[in-house]
């Protein structure tokens, strides 16, 4: 009996074991095991996944782009707007200004008054440019050489005043003795050609910084210009890449534009261009701040107008060029070097000229303008010029 009931005893448990060994297997299976994928499968889904990856990526990398482009195209519109601004509060704080120095010294100084926005009870002329082409009573044929070449006449002349802006003028005061006869011959001059821009000014070689400075005053006065060129007349200009190269900065306050260079200060006595206030740049040897050539160089309206309302403060060095880059030490203004405005003449500005890069102004370094100028002149026109059409076709 003992060895029957535990024979029947191990049969029980051992379909007991079974009974959940299969149950035990059916919830594995359901739960932990995958059906198996064929290769077929497993490769369409690493490619399903690696194209969502890289369609992924490349929308990411267009959006990034997009938003780098908006940003500075933001950043760009910003900064002009900002510079507008800028030029427009500096406009209104010398328009205040002129007014108040107008009010105070009247014309007791010997001095422009008018340097609001009226003139003669009446609105001043609006401008892009005034140039001053700073010319003597010894220079007829110089005149007539930069007439005959880069400068318009008669009815031109007045047409790219009213068209574009362009005011041009030769400048010149008169003589020390009253209705003399280089008055006279400038008074025949003016009537013929109707180009000058007459100064209270003495002439005199060694008096080209006062000149300067009454200059500005009384272009000022008479024209509401964005900016203002001075010239000598023995250097050639092209007037449509000046007009294009100003217009690029019109936006900006307070902009000096030359030929930039910091030349000796020369104390020996009896040689040109000497200092005789040498002892105010330091020590012997010692070279001028940066400053614009006198050859030719531009500023614009705010600070024509600081001239014209500091006139009876501003000092005068010997140099015109180095008096008028000292008037602006202490300012914030924004010395600009434009190298396109002190080309020599041929073959330099040739070269430049057929390479697409045209010349503002060309001359010689040597002689401080075009050696012979006027016998050469109408050569540089001819071969470094911009054509007669340029500036009337120029957008700015």
């Amino acid at each position: 009996m003992k060895n029957r009931s535990t024979v029947k005893v191990s049969a029980k448990w051992i379909i007991i074991l079974c009974i959940s060994s299969f149950a035990l297997g059916m919830l594995f299976t359901n739960r932990l095991w995958a059906p198996p994928e064929s290769n077929g499968q497993i490769i369409s889904r690493q490619r399903h996944e690696q194209e969502l990856q890289v369609v992924s990526e490349d929308c990411t990398t267009k959006r990034k782009r997009g938003q780098d482009k908006d940003i500075m195209g933001e950043v760009y519109r910003t900064h002009e707007a900002i510079q507008s601004l800028d030029k427009t509060i500096s406009t209104l704080q010398m328009e205040l200004a002129a007014t108040r120095s107008s009010q105070e010294l009247g014309n007791h100084d010997g001095s422009p008054a008018l340097i609001s926005s009226f003139q003669n009870g009446q609105p001043k002329k609006k401008a892009f440019v005034v140039i001053g082409i700073n010319t003597a009573f010894s220079s007829r044929k110089r005149r007539d050489s930069v007439r005959e070449t880069w400068m318009p006449r008669g009815e031109k002349l007045r047409q790219i005043e009213e068209e574009k802006g362009i005011v041009i003028r030769f400048m010149i005061g008169h003589s020390a003795t009253s209705n003399s006869i280089l008055d006279r011959a400038i008074d025949s001059e003016e009537a013929q050609h109707n180009d000058f821009l007459r100064l209270d000014h003495v002439e005199g070689y060694h008096e080209l910084s006062a000149k300067t400075k009454i200059f500005f005053s009384t272009a000022v006065a008479k024209w509401d210009a964005e900016f203002y060129v001075k010239v000598d007349d023995d250097v050639h200009v092209n007037l449509g890449m000046l007009a294009a190269t100003l217009a690029r900065h019109r936006s900006k306050p307070r902009v000096y534009m030359g030929c930039m260079k910091s030349g000796p200060v020369l104390s020996q006595k009896n040689v040109k261009y000497h200092e005789p206030e040498y002892w105010k740049f330091g020590e012997e040897g010692n070279k001028y701040f940066r400053h614009a050539t006198g050859q030719i160089y531009a500023i614009s309206k705010d600070l024509a107008t600081y001239i014209s309302i500091n006139q009876p403060i501003l000092h005068k060095y010997a140099n015109e060029d180095v008096s008028l880059g000292a008037w602006f030490i202490g300012l914030e203004v924004e010395h600009i070097d434009e190298r396109n405005m002190c080309c020599g003449t041929p073959p330099d500005c040739e070269w430049k000229a057929q390479a697409g890069n045209v010349c503002i102004a060309s001359f010689d370094w040597s002689c401080s303008g075009i050696c012979k100028s006027v016998e050469k002149i109408k050569d540089v026109h001819e071969r470094c010029g911009e054509g007669d059409g340029a500036v009337w076709s120029a957008l700015f």
